[in-house]
């Protein structure tokens, strides 16, 4: 699968288990880390717990790779790298702490909820 079908499949995974404020950036022109960000929370530890695991499940399927996963054991803030996805899922605080937003705001937000969503590689 593309890049953009990777996308699509996590962020449909993470809005089917109520991913809240889900936020993808282009990072693409702006570093080297990775091409996409994708940003969400949970309601309480479960919460992120099992948006961790749908995104992880999802990706597996759409074939991506996953070259690392930091922060698993706290509940707070999990980091998937998938190579050009990176999957962020804070708990609401942290999110509002780290604010990963504000510090890519030079990135590109791409609108996935339209439908069909917008492609990230067209």
């Amino acid at each position: 699968m593309t890049t953009s079908e990777q996308m699509k499949a996590v962020y449909k995974a993470l809005s089917e288990k109520q991913g809240r404020d889900i936020t993808v950036i282009d990072i693409s022109d702006i570093s080297t880390l990775a091409d996409y960000f994708i940003i969400t929370h949970g309601n309480n530890t479960p919460h992120v717990e099992s948006l961790v695991e749908c995104a992880q499940e999802a990706l597996d399927k759409a074939g991506a790779v996953c070259k690392s996963v930091e922060g698993l054991r706290g509940g707070r803030w999990v980091l998937l790298d998938y190579g050009d996805i990176v999957v962020n899922v804070f708990s609401k605080e942290d999110r509002l702490f780290y604010d990963l937003e504000r510090i890519w705001r030079d990135g590109r937000i791409v609108d996935m909820s339209a439908e069909g969503t917008a492609a990230a590689d067209e």
